[in-house]
């Protein structure tokens, strides 16, 4: 055979290896990924060891997952005593750790039985090469910054961190949350990465209020649907539920402070993995469209809001037309399942003389007793697969709750139904 045509040939098989290996970026279309953004482990108040959590949900078909320990990254060289780990969990809890992971990777020291006895825990620079799999499964370093103001909890999830951040504090809830995020938004820019912070479960306690919520400017993501039981998903006589919280904070930001709304995130909030009551996982989680499967275009996505939260209930598109004006829905229908699509809105007002308040002058609460009848108004309902809502020009933004049929597989709440929230749509600045 002539060196020409060796040459030749050699040069067609690397350029058909090379495209079988890496298709070019317009083959790769953006898809959904399945995730969860709050999670705890035994660094911090969870029961289970990190990498027996990474695999559970890994084994789940997740694709991506944040441990967020309370004030801490699971990095460095930590040891926790077995007496603490099985008052934690129970006593079988290191004999399925070294099932999963074998003998030589669970480290031990001191005696079984004694005070002495010690287990490592492994960081997530050393466990996640034994779990991550390109394309199908990646872990983000996080934490829950776990901070507190006027005898509350004020906890936010800060998701792609370089390095743990401490609590900063504050005179007030308000002030905690924009001390904290001002330090996040720092740090993102300080190492050039993109980070996701959120607040966490504004009815825990009931320590966030909505105008505390609605007046930190910057922050644009918070917990629509938190797994944990403790929570108070659904509200109290006192207290509007977290979804009707959303809309109010929501109807100040555009009808007051002429801002982008907030956007709703589900997550399971997990502490508890050998089936004992509380938090356990799989109850809440966001699917993100995104063109590749990295921490930077998962969290790029969701600040352009192209995700919905999901307790349970998939969708196979959600879109809105700028043009036209309409949010379209298609529901991944499961068999002998019927779903309601409930597009909610908050209205504009139709006038300033409404009533004879000054508006101009109007505190929050002055603006949702005002506007009590116009926030998170459900404006239509659909039982089809593929709904959709043509906006008319009365409406701050659009947003869709869609509820399932079928009852939550392990529900945090009395009730419970699967459902998926999609975010606000329609505003503009």
């Amino acid at each position: 055979m002539k060196l020409p045509l060796l040459v030749a040939l050699f040069t067609c098989t690397l350029t058909l290896s090379a495209s079988a290996q890496s298709p070019p970026e317009s083959s790769k279309a953006p898809r959904w990924w399945k995730g969860n953004l709050h999670t705890h482990s035994l660094w911090s108040d969870g029961d289970q060891f990190p990498e027996m959590i990474a695999d559970w949900y890994r084994q789940r078909d997740y694709n991506f997952l944040a441990l967020t320990d309370h004030n801490v990254l699971s990095e460095g060289t930590r040891w926790m005593s077995m007496s603490k780990v099985i008052k934690k969990s129970d006593a079988g809890i290191l004999g399925r750790y070294r099932d999963r992971f074998g003998e030589a990777w669970v480290e031990t020291r001191g005696e079984p039985g004694n005070k002495d006895h010690e287990v490592r825990l492994k960081p997530l620079d050393e466990f996640r090469y034994l779990l991550e799999q390109s394309g199908r499964f990646i872990l983000i370093p996080a934490e829950e910054i776990s901070d507190k103001a006027e005898g509350k909890p004020v906890h936010i999830n800060a998701t792609n961190i370089a390095e743990a951040l401490q609590p900063i504090g504050g005179e007030t809830v308000r002030q905690t949350i924009e001390n904290n995020l001002r330090a996040i938004l720092e740090h993102e820019k300080s190492h050039g990465r993109e980070v996701l912070p959120h607040v966490n479960h504004p009815n825990f306690f009931y320590a966030i209020t909505a105008d505390d919520l609605a007046a930190v400017v910057s922050e644009r993501f918070f917990e629509v649907y938190n797994g944990h039981p403790g929570v108070n998903q659904l509200g109290d006589a006192d207290h509007p539920g977290v979804e009707r919280f959303w809309d109010i904070a929501n109807a100040i930001r555009r009808n007051s402070l002429n801002i982008p709304p907030l956007m709703g995130i589900a997550t399971d909030d997990s502490h508890e993995y050998h089936g004992q009551p509380g938090s356990r996982p799989g109850r809440g989680w966001v699917m993100v469209r995104s063109r590749y499967l990295t921490p930077e275009h998962l969290i790029r996505a969701m600040k352009r809001g192209d995700f919905y939260a999901s307790s349970g209930v998939t969708l196979s598109d959600v879109k809105f037309y700028e043009s036209t004006r309409t949010l379209s829905i298609h529901i991944d229908a499961e068999p002998d399942t019927t779903y309601r699509t409930d597009f909610i809105a908050t209205l504009a007002r139709e006038t300033d003389t409404d009533t004879d308040t000054d508006t101009e002058h109007a505190s929050a609460e002055d603006v949702k007793a005002i506007d009590e009848h116009r926030i998170g108004v459900t404006v239509a309902t659909s039982d089809d697969v593929s709904p959709t809502y043509l906006m008319n020009g009365q409406e701050l933004y659009v947003r869709a709750v869609i509820t399932s049929s079928k009852p939550h597989d392990d529900p945090s709440f009395s009730d419970q139904k699967q459902q998926a929230w999609t975010q606000p749509v329609g505003w503009s600045e």
